[in-house]
């Protein structure tokens, strides 16, 4: 006789966690968060003085004479300002900024020309840039130390023709072609002489020949007292 089988056990269903189970990655119910520690108190602003305020009003009068490009005066004000307020330290270093700014823009950026050379530069310059007055103050200098020079002679000219100084001008160049006749050519066609072409004496000047040019010119000689 066969024996009589069980049935096989039913399968148990699985318990679902309860709610109150911690789940991975949340936080527990009901926990206080943590407490930030309380923020440093910012200190008290510090009392500027009253002499702090008269520094920077002549501070920003010295700015502002500054950028009119009175650096003398703007100078004066900045070194009132160190001179005056020695107790204001935290504006003296923007002060000696600025007052080094303007001691370079009052100094002359070049030195008094010197030899022939560097003021017959400097008479080039200033014929070019208009300033015919210093031109002549220069080359002047040129024809008392080397009464010769037919370039100093030359630019001479130009610069009295500029001034419509017509006498002093035809001088000039009268002298000039005299010790270079090339210079005779240069005044036909130079623009710089265009205000004496209308002169007799400037059309008798380019017209008249001269003497072949020699190489022998007199010793320079230096500038006399006057």
């Amino acid at each position: 006789m066969a024996k009589q089988r069980r049935p096989p056990p039913k399968p148990t269903k699985a318990q679902a966690p309860s709610s109150s189970s911690a789940q991975p990655g949340r936080s527990l119910q009901g926990a206080a968060p943590p407490r930030p520690g309380s923020a440093p108190v910012a200190p008290p602003a510090p009392q500027r003085r009253s002499t702090y305020f008269e520094a920077v009003a002549l501070y920003e009068r010295g700015l502002e004479a500054l950028q009119r490009h009175d650096y003398n005066g703007a100078a004066d004000l900045f070194e009132s300002v160190l001179r005056q307020y020695p107790e204001e330290k935290e504006l003296h270093e923007r002060v000696r900024l600025y007052l080094n700014i303007c001691q370079r823009q009052a100094t002359p950026r070049q030195a008094t020309p010197q030899t022939v050379d560097e003021r017959l530069y400097a008479a080039t310059l200033a014929i070019n840039g208009g300033r015919y007055e210093e031109a002549i103050t220069h080359l002047r200098l040129v024809r008392d130390e080397d009464p010769d020079n037919d370039h100093a002679l030359y630019m001479l000219a130009v610069a009295h023709a500029q001034r419509n100084e017509h006498a002093e001008a035809i001088a000039h160049l009268e002298r000039a072609i005299a010790l270079n006749p090339e210079n005779r050519g240069f005044a036909r066609t130079d623009s710089d002489l265009e205000p004496l072409r209308a002169d007799d004496s400037f059309r008798a000047t380019l017209d008249t020949p001269s003497l072949p040019r020699t190489d022998r010119r007199r010793p320079m000689r230096t500038r006399t007292a006057r």
